[in-house]
């Protein structure tokens, strides 16, 4: 791999390279750190080249691998096309793909701008499609390979306040199981990571901070959600659903009608009064960060 840092691989995972999609921030960081801790070869790609360049440095300084970096903005129609084509001129292969980019916006669904509503689809539906399409073959043809794709607990259910992107989550986890049913004795397996509130940049970008899902909701560290997905992903888990809350409330929905699934969604959209407000975006990850310090 020549795109950036270079380590010293090692361990039984130093022959398996990962392409990672929004992986300068949240969970694809830590998924990042997740995998570079096992010693895989990492290939990061997200928007701003310098945020990647700093998370390369870092990764390889701490781990004796090889990191790579590959700057594209998803919401860009060719990006899944020009990450593809890096990768094929490098001569590289992927051993296993994590489509974990995501964006998201709240609000009633007329009344938010429709760009960014087709960059959600674009983000979270299209450049996963697309990626996949591109990578699989060549998995399927080794007969060997990993794909995690991060969803959502807001698959499961509609989402008033925040329509696309429950709908976008919706598409990943169906497509998801499809792909690894299809895949079946192929020796290629796909992972539906399905996180519920995480204390990540997707809060405050998607105009989340001060509602009750933030405030009033079980958040997650990323670390905690990275760590089980990568764990999920290597036992070749369909869907993964971490945290014991997040399990209850996808249990919870075989007892609501839709309707009252949707009211309940909601709910967790609205904003909490000021007063109420107690939590704040990296709460969550500093006090993980700490923990394992």
């Amino acid at each position: 791999m020549k795109l950036l840092a270079i380590g010293r691989p090692y361990a039984m995972n130093a022959n398996e390279t990962v392409l990672i999609t929004g992986a300068s921030s949240g969970i694809g960081l830590e998924l990042a750190r997740q995998f570079a801790k096992h010693g895989h070869r990492l290939l990061l790609t997200a928007p701003v080249k310098g945020e990647l360049e700093q998370i390369a440095r870092d990764l390889s300084a701490e781990h004796p691998i090889e990191v790579g970096i590959i700057p594209q903005d998803l919401t860009l129609p060719d990006a899944a096309e020009q990450i593809f084509k890096t990768v094929q001129a490098d001569g590289t292969e992927i051993d296993i793909l994590v489509n974990n980019a995501g964006l998201g916006q709240k609000g009633r669904f007329w009344e938010t701008p429709l760009d960014r509503d087709i960059a959600t689809i674009r983000v979270n539906i299209e450049a996963t499609v697309r990626l996949t399409k591109l990578f699989l073959p060549q998995m399927a043809k080794r007969k060997q390979g990993r794909i995690l794709n991060t969803a959502s607990i807001a698959g499961f259910e509609p989402g008033p306040l925040l329509a696309v992107y429950h709908a976008s989550k919706a598409f990943v986890l169906s497509f998801s199981e499809a792909l690894a049913t299809e895949l079946e004795n192929t020796g290629v397996t796909v992972t539906a990571l399905c996180p519920g509130a995480t204390d990540t940049d997707f809060f405050p970008k998607a105009h989340l901070l001060a509602t009750r899902a933030f405030q009033k909701n079980k958040v997650m560290a990323p670390q905690d959600v990275a760590a089980l997905g990568y764990d999920a992903l290597m036992r070749g888990d369909r869907v993964y659903v971490p945290g014991a809350m997040n399990k209850l409330l996808v249990s919870s929905r075989r007892m609501l009608t839709e309707r009252a699934q949707a009211k309940k969604n909601q709910k967790f959209y609205e904003e909490v009064k000021p007063k109420e407000r107690k939590h704040r975006r990296g709460e969550y990850e500093g006090k993980a960060a700490g923990h394992r310090r």
